[in-house]
């Protein structure tokens, strides 16, 4: 059955660290969105559409708000939501003060399907619609995840984390049972409704050399699905990597020559970059996963931003919450502090371009521009609407911008999930938030 979403509508078709934003800008002062069968059918100015779509057709007008894409969150870890805030010195001690304690309760798979359902509330409240996760060791967490989330019909990528080494045996696998499971598990989840899978070593410290040769292996044996670890996010921890695997060059170096580099490889942090990593980045389509709040919660560094989008070698980025490291369920808040790390870089990161690395950008680093991220004919029709009357403040601030810069602008620095007023997954409405009470409601789970 058709129904359409009425209001002003924010979208981007192109890239605007790229392009002028005039040409990468879609927005409708008065825009509506048709939909069927969890699909855009129509997208553009309401007064040709409404001619168009005949009688008989529900419409959802959103006054005071933003119409946009589903948020995409290209980093998170599910198991993690339980130690989100959990104080920590650095990367490497926190991983083992609390992340490798945490996750060995996930061999259960009714506490994983808890987490699973608390996880994907916060995702929904925050107007986030995909995300690529890690899961734990456990092929039975993945199997809780990918459940959750067909229940909501949600275009989602995870994996199984595969680590051999340095960690508490209860989180371990072996480098053939890692392989064999992950092989599995790929058959079972990836293409099948809107799962997507990602082959997920934790990250190169935490697997021998035969693990990350059989990781390497199985990627490339399944095209078409994911692979996402961890790079450079840490001082100490790119030292670890040197000693670990002293015949290369770089810890890039050492995902390149096991074959986990290409489209559709995804690593979070990257925060340490030099010249020759972007370069093999770039030539190779990996992407890279900004992770703003973990960043500077872990006290890890600043990423590059700028140099990503714009060096000589661009990349494929898109804004992460990398949870519980990430201190926060919003993209908006990502956005924020992306800001605030592009400042101290040198690099004034305006609204637009922020947007876009939640939205289309994101989708770009996952190689799934052409399903979502974007308001258009063809999409999959996940819609996040934001209120722009959420809290007190936001709202007189708004009644002072005087253009959609400045008030995107504020957005990103005011807002957070209290701003999402409703959250659409291929066209259904799973969460809505009243702004004058307060109260919430999520339909499906």
């Amino acid at each position: 059955m058709k129904k359409a979403i009425r209001g002003r509508c924010l979208s981007y078709r192109g890239n605007p660290f790229a392009d002028p934003v005039s040409d990468c800008l879609q927005y409708e002062e008065d825009g509506l969105i048709v939909i069927e069968a969890g699909h855009i059918i129509g997208f553009g100015p309401a007064s040709d559409i409404l001619q168009e779509i005949g009688p008989g057709v529900t419409v959802t007008a959103y006054k005071d708000a933003l119409i946009c894409p589903g948020f995409i969150d290209c980093h998170v870890h599910y198991p993690q939501t339980e130690m989100i805030g959990a104080y920590g010195k650095q990367l490497i001690d926190w991983l083992n003060k609390y992340t490798f304690i945490t996750e060995q309760k996930f061999a259960n798979k009714d506490y994983a399907v808890r987490s699973v359902k608390v996880f994907l509330k916060e995702m929904l409240r925050a107007g986030t619609t995909t995300s690529a996760v890690f899961c734990t060791v456990h092929p039975q967490s993945v199997d809780a995840f990918f459940e959750q989330s067909a229940k909501l019909n949600m275009r989602n990528i995870a994996g199984k984390a595969l680590m051999d080494r340095f960690a508490p045996t209860g989180l371990k696998d072996t480098a053939q049972t890692g392989y064999d499971e992950t092989k599995k598990l790929i058959e079972k989840w990836h293409g099948k409704g809107r799962a997507l899978y990602a082959v997920t070593p934790r990250f190169a410290p935490t697997s021998t050399e035969e693990q990350m040769e059989m990781t390497g292996a199985v990627w490339q044996e399944h095209p078409g699905t994911y692979l996402q670890s961890h790079v450079s996010e840490n001082k100490a921890e790119i030292d670890w990597v040197k000693e670990l695997y002293p015949n290369h060059k770089s810890y890039v170096d050492v995902y390149d020559h096991y074959g986990q580099l290409g489209e559709r490889a995804i690593f979070g942090h990257a925060v340490h970059f030099t010249e020759e990593d972007f370069r093999i980045f770039s030539e190779t389509g990996t992407a890279i996963a900004h992770c703003p709040t973990s960043n500077l919660f872990l006290g890890s560094g600043l990423f590059q931003l700028e140099r990503a989008m714009t060096g000589t070698s661009p990349v494929r980025v898109g804004l992460a919450t990398d949870l519980g490291g990430g201190t926060n369920f919003s993209q908006l808040v990502s956005m924020n502090e992306a800001y605030k790390i592009a400042q101290l870089n040198g690099f004034a990161l305006d609204a637009h371009k922020a947007f876009y690395l939640i939205t289309r950008g994101a989708a770009e680093a996952l190689y799934l521009e052409d399903r979502i991220g974007s308001l258009a004919e063809g999409y999959e029709a996940d819609i996040t609407v934001l209120d722009l009357k959420a809290t007190p403040i936001l709202d007189y601030r708004l009644d002072h911008a005087e253009t959609l810069e400045e008030q995107l602008f504020a957005l990103v620095m005011l807002g957070d999930d209290r701003v999402t007023r409703a959250t659409y997954v291929a066209g259904e409405l799973v969460y809505e938030r009243n702004h004058e009470t307060g109260d919430t409601r999520f339909i499906g789970i």
